[in-house]
């Protein structure tokens, strides 16, 4: 098949569309599938990936709010795009404008829409929720939600890689609804990258002791990911256990959480670690991993944790809840720092106990989506 995705998330710039796209363009040929990303961008360029795989941008405005993205804004040229690339199917990987763009094409090819971003998770949950309950903060962002079902309606399947995310549209009526788990990155995460002479220099750098226990965080340095909540609970279980956390992000955040860390010699900031061999070094070295972010739609750091071996402690909501299943960490109340504080103390309890959980690579989770696609073509075909 030819398979075009519609990335309005696209940017050369980094973040985990970037890398799942990457790695899309890397092994849809290899499955047998061409594979085109069309996104907007400051001009009109084909970027060609190598034999079935290439990126095409349209001329587009820069996104006001972040200079590194830019936003499809005129649905005739999208149009006239999609008929030249003729494609076999299409995929829309936001649910903001560009779905209902694609739903209005006049083509034939059947097309999925892929929940990539959380919008109630990410911003009405995260700021309302503490005023609000969850079914009154729906009800008031009832336009959104008419929004998703008739995208529902519109595709023939609306994809989601957590189960959580899956669940929650099913039960607001949105359609076609199926759950496909992302993976990791073949050939790179393994428990035999554990390094105690690293570890044991990371907790130097925390300043304790070979005999603490290391936690890491990963992620971007920005207030969805709620890091101050997770120095707070680690500042907490830390005076019932020694522990030393890294931190391994950049972002607008920064000043917020060295302000929140506030001089504590066991918690230290790093910088993003980009040689991904020395990167799955650090994460396999860790004696658990610690997220805060409720709103993942899969959360890769986690499943790259647990391929690593380590322990997770995760929220009970999103994505990240998903990879602590099968012994492989543990969960706590959202939003809660005393309840991730007592998760912290559970993996005491549980004597930080290495994990040997399987986890799904992206290429099996590209052939599994496509394969889905493939039979969304093929019953098409059929006759009536």
């Amino acid at each position: 098949m030819r398979i075009v995705d519609v990335c309005a998330f696209y940017t050369p710039h980094g973040g985990g569309v970037k890398t799942y796209v990457e790695q899309k363009l890397r092994l849809g040929p290899q499955l047998g599938h061409e594979i085109v990303i069309l996104a907007p961008g400051d001009k009109h360029e084909v970027i060609e990936r190598g034999p079935g795989a290439r990126i095409v941008t349209l001329p587009s405005p820069r996104f006001p709010l972040d200079r590194n993205y830019w936003y499809f804004d005129d649905e005739q040229a999208l149009h006239a795009t999609l008929d030249l690339l003729e494609p076999d199917f299409v995929e829309v990987s936001s649910p903001w404008r560009s779905p209902a763009q694609v739903a209005r094409w006049t083509g034939k090819a059947p097309r999925s829409l892929f929940m990539h971003a959380d919008p109630l998770s990410a911003y009405a949950y995260r700021y309302l929720e503490p005023l609000l309950s969850r079914e009154a903060i729906d009800k008031g962002f009832g336009t959104f939600w008419e929004h998703l079902r008739r995208l529902g309606e519109d595709f023939d399947t609306v994809v989601c890689a957590s189960g959580e995310l899956r669940d929650r549209l099913v039960a607001g009526g949105v359609a076609n609804t199926t759950l496909q788990p992302m993976g990791i990155e073949e050939g790179v995460f393994s428990p035999a990258n554990r390094d105690p002479e690293l570890r044991r220099r990371l907790l130097d750098l925390c300043e304790l002791p070979e005999s603490a226990h290391l936690l890491i965080g990963v992620g971007r340095l920005s207030s969805e990911k709620r890091w101050p909540l997770v120095i707070d609970a680690v500042v907490a279980a830390s005076q019932h256990v020694p522990l030393g956390l890294v931190l391994l992000g950049a972002g607008k955040q920064l000043r917020t959480i060295t302000k929140a860390i506030a001089g504590n010699p066991h918690i230290r900031v790093l910088k993003p670690e980009r040689d991904r061999a020395r990167f799955a070094t650090i994460v396999a070295s860790a004696d658990a991993l610690v997220h805060g972010c409720e709103a993942e739609t899969f959360c890769l750091s986690a499943a790259e944790a647990r391929a690593s071996g380590v322990p997770v402690i995760v929220p009970d909501r999103g994505g990240a809840a998903d990879h602590a299943a099968d012994g492989a960490g543990v969960t706590y109340a959202a939003v809660d720092r005393v309840s991730l504080a007592e998760a912290i103390l559970q993996m005491e309890a549980l004597q930080w106990r290495r994990t040997d959980a399987p986890v799904r690579t992206m290429r099996e989770h590209f052939a599994q989506l496509f394969n889905h696609y493939a039979g969304i073509v093929e019953r098409r075909l059929q006759p009536a």
